[in-house]
């Protein structure tokens, strides 16, 4: 079994704190964080000593690394690696983990829309990042709802994106073993293996509420059991006892 590095305890120089996000900029808190996407994805892969699922941080292919070309996703996932020395070094250093992270997606926006299409996407590639993915609530942005690509020999190549039903876009994503999804403007992650969604905040509600539904009804059941069994243990009695 893999194991994560353990980091150095030496004083390490750390990559710059990222700068603040433009305003509008919130549509990848609003696709990643708030629905609980980011959080359950975690959870879904396990496996936190060496599973990094991360945002909001530089990505860099050495400590020296220039901070001009410094790129920072809005989603960064990584396995077998050492969360805690990206922690340690305030981002992902290619050449301290030891390899390029696995995954990378980026959330459209109108200040960083172009540059997510076009000189990302060759960053990204020069990092050796395995698939690079892009997510556009409108299609205004990206110029596409969902895309993605996939590194062979050293260059992205498109990820087939199909519609399996109306108003869902999905493709496959290799590196994670899950559909990416469009689906009416939010995105979505579907688990081939189950057949299913991973878990989301509205999803663990609504199992709560169906939960407390079927509680509800057992309930309402087992008193409207009791309640028949008073009834017959009552026709019994004057069965046995004609005189009353």
């Amino acid at each position: 079994m893999t194991t994560a590095r353990t980091a150095p305890l030496r004083s390490r120089p750390r990559l710059p704190d990222p700068p603040e996000r433009e305003p509008d900029e919130v549509t990848s808190f609003d696709h990643l964080h708030q629905h609980g996407n980011a959080h359950y994805l975690a959870l879904h892969f396990g496996q936190p000593e060496t599973t990094l699922v991360a945002a909001d941080r530089w990505i860099a292919p050495h400590p020296n690394y220039g901070t001009a070309r410094l790129r920072r996703p809005d989603l960064l996932i990584a396995f077998n690696v050492d969360p805690e020395l990206y922690r340690a070094n305030n981002g992902y250093i290619v050449s301290e983990q030891g390899k390029p992270p696995d995954f990378v997606l980026e959330i459209a926006s109108k200040s960083t829309g172009s540059v997510d299409t076009g000189e990302k996407r060759d960053d990204y590639a020069a990092l050796g990042i395995a698939e690079y993915w892009r997510f556009d609530e409108t299609g205004e942005y990206h110029g596409a709802r969902l895309a993605g690509d996939r590194l062979v020999a050293g260059r992205y190549e498109p990820i087939l994106i199909s519609e399996p039903e109306p108003d869902v876009l999905e493709g496959y994503s290799a590196a994670l073993n899950l559909h990416l999804r469009w689906e009416r403007g939010r995105l979505a992650w579907h688990d081939p293996q189950t057949g299913q969604h991973i878990t989301t905040f509205e999803s663990v509600d609504q199992a709560r509420l169906e939960a407390e539904v079927r509680a509800d009804e057992q309930s309402t059941a087992r008193l409207h059991a009791e309640a028949r069994v008073r009834e017959l243990e009552a026709e019994l009695q004057r069965l046995r006892d004609p005189s009353d």
